[in-house]
């Protein structure tokens, strides 16, 4: 199978690639300011929930940083 553009392939199967896919994916949040493989923010873009409903999934959460990440979504519509 091939993977697209923006698609990356995280081997984890060891401590050491574990730690490396970690660090990749740390690195791309901080970088980009986006979640990677947010799975709220995933249904929300392809129309699976409404904003509302990503607002209310956020405001559960609205005590961690993936929380206010949902909440900023749906009140920015960005």
């Amino acid at each position: 199978m091939l993977l697209g553009r923006g698609m990356a392939w995280l081997d984890t199967g060891t401590p050491k690639g574990l730690l490396k896919a970690s660090e990749y994916v740390e690195t791309i949040q901080s970088m980009q300011g986006m979640y990677v493989s947010c799975i709220e923010e995933i249904a929300w873009r392809k129309g699976f929930i409404s904003t509302g409903q990503l607002k209310k999934l956020g405001e559960e959460l609205k005590m961690t940083d993936y929380g206010r990440y949902l909440i900023y979504l749906a009140e920015s519509g960005k």
